[in-house]
């Protein structure tokens, strides 16, 4: 197998990750936003957490095509016009990444104490629900 074709595997491969990222986390999104309305919590709540999941699986999925994009270059013909292409697919991605992360923490990346990827704001989300359905069924359990 040739260098160039090992590489465009592997670009392929993390391009197929990161939209499987994104439908993974939708889905996440969608069953705690349902979990959320069944536990009787507010649909404001139920819909905050539906935005924040699904913006952080997005932005998960984002990072993982700027990593394909990124070994994408390697495959790529060595010319001016093919770098422009890649550069401005990165820059794109990179943008709307960053306008996801701002409207999902209300702050700019810069100004945060500590940086979080969107896997660990997945991560914080279902974190989060584990919690709410504990004190939930702990609820449940103590009024039976």
């Amino acid at each position: 197998m040739e260098f160039e074709s090992v590489f465009s595997t592997i670009a392929v491969i993390f391009e197929t990750a990161g939209v499987i990222v994104m439908i993974v986390g939708f889905v996440i999104a969608l069953v705690l936003a349902a979990r959320a309305l069944a536990r009787r919590e507010a649909g404001e709540k139920a819909f905050t957490i539906l935005r924040t999941t699904l913006g952080s699986s997005i932005l998960l999925g984002l990072e993982v095509l700027v990593a394909a994009d990124l070994v994408r270059t390697i495959t790529s013909k060595p010319s001016l016009e093919e770098a422009a292409i890649l550069g401005m697919i990165v820059i794109i991605r990179t943008i709307l990444s960053m306008s996801i992360q701002i409207e999902i923490e209300g702050v700019l990346p810069w100004r945060r104490a500590l940086l979080r990827s969107g896997g660990q704001m997945l991560g914080d989300a279902v974190a989060r629900d584990r919690e709410a359905q504990a004190a939930h069924n702990a609820a449940r359990d103590a009024s039976a």
